[in-house]
């Protein structure tokens, strides 16, 4: 019997082109497996595909309840967030991928894992370290890093090497964005985004939003519920998690909420630029956060800020099944206990305005912050207060005069 190979396979032209490589240079029984976490219709016509291309077995699994319950919401929970703008879409969804091609692995008694992301970019390290964080007896299969046998250079090469093949799919030579879809977001990457002095073509790349320049001139009002720190209702209709991100990726993309340029830090040493649709992703995070002012004391705030990037950091760079994440991800669990409350905000052209939060467990006291005084506190206080807190910059000051009139 041949040896298997599962393949992630979305059937764009890589993974397509990539079935008949795998039995012509390694003679594989390829077993494609698409992992479905709300690409919507990119799934369409994926057996056909993957049978005329060779490949013995196609699965196709429906992970998104998964992704959203268990990879989404703990990064909200800790307002994960890579430098200062990307929401993680791509790589939270990758070792959820990564963990249900696994399973499929076992389940066909495959010898090794493959995948069409590149050497430059930073899906390789995610796809690889999940891998060898589950299954470090699988070998992992990555062509576009195998130049000696690998020697298809650009997309022409890709559909002349599948015709050779008696592969005739739908492909052109046309060019087109790279892009990544999720339930979360839509990332773009290619043609005039490789010069980071060119202004986006907004018109021919966004998929989920209007420009704020399109959007509505009338703004529209939007409540939300959590309950221990999880999304529990979108005006007033109660959903599941994958729902309210549906019902708000529609309602943000109408607004024009969410679209991100950015110059990041690629794992691998580089920066690259891309552009991200993140509409609803973009308001359940503001949501959530403004519900968290009203509720967290200051010093939790300041550490669980800290946890946030740290979380941002090891899900960005592939480290997802490891003990550090673990530990985050319970640490922002804990301070999660009273994030309970209703949320209401304005959506306007880009913007996300507030309109009222309130929560059973708010910090906020109207008789403090108010300039009226109130039992708990004594403006006298005050002054005692200062004295200490300024003790270390008064001491200072007093010995650098002192250290100045010496040198005189």
């Amino acid at each position: 019997m041949k040896e298997k190979v599962v393949l992630a396979y979305s059937g764009g032209l890589d993974t397509t082109t990539i079935i008949p490589w795998l039995k012509e240079k390694f003679d594989y029984e390829v077993v494609c497996c698409c992992i479905d976490c709300g690409q919507g219709n990119e799934l369409d016509g994926l057996d056909e595909r993957a049978r005329l291309s060779g490949a013995s077995k196609l699965y196709i699994e429906d992970v998104v309840d998964e992704f959203c319950d268990n990879y989404i919401i703990p990064c909200v929970q800790a307002n994960a967030v890579y430098e200062h703008k990307y929401l993680l879409g791509t790589s939270m969804a990758r070792p959820a991928i990564a963990k249900r091609l696994v399973e499929i692995a076992r389940k066909e008694g495959a010898t090794a894992i493959c995948h069409g992301a590149t050497g430059k970019g930073n899906d390789q390290i995610r796809f690889e370290l999940s891998i060898k964080a589950l299954a470090p007896d699988l070998k992992v299969i990555a062509p576009w890093r195998m130049t000696d046998v690998w020697t298809i250079q650009s997309r022409e090469d890709e559909i002349e090497y599948c015709k050779q093949h008696g592969i005739d799919l739908p492909f052109d030579h046309s060019q087109s964005y790279s892009r990544d879809r999720n339930l979360w977001h839509i990332s773009h990457e290619g043609l005039e985004l490789e010069d980071p002095s060119s202004q986006p073509n907004f018109d021919h790349m966004l998929m989920l939003c209007n420009t704020p320049e399109k959007a509505p001139d009338q703004g529209e009002y939007v409540t939300m519920t959590f309950e221990k720190g999880v999304p529990t209702s979108v005006n007033g209709q109660k959903m599941k998690v994958s729902d309210i991100i549906r019902t708000l990726n529609e309602l943000g993309g109408r607004h024009g909420i969410g679209i991100v340029d950015i110059v990041e830090n690629r794992v691998v040493g580089m920066k690259s630029r891309g552009i991200y649709e993140t509409p609803g992703g973009t308001i359940l995070v503001e949501a959530h956060q403004q519900l968290e002012e009203l509720v967290l004391d200051r010093a939790t705030m300041e550490a669980k800020k800290d946890m946030g990037n740290k979380m941002a950091q090891i899900v960005y760079e592939g480290k997802w099944f490891t003990p550090l994440r673990e530990a985050v991800q319970a640490f922002v669990e804990s301070t999660q206990e009273y994030v309970t409350g209703e949320v209401k905000f304005k959506l306007y052209k880009g913007n996300i305005i507030k309109a009222g939060t309130t929560s059973p467990y708010s910090l906020y006291s109207e008789s403090l912050a108010s300039f009226t005084t109130g039992d708990l506190y004594d403006h006298h206080d005050a002054s005692g207060f200062i004295t200490l807190f300024g003790l270390p910059l008064a001491v200072r000051a007093m010995r650098m005069a002192e250290v100045e009139k010496n040198q005189k």
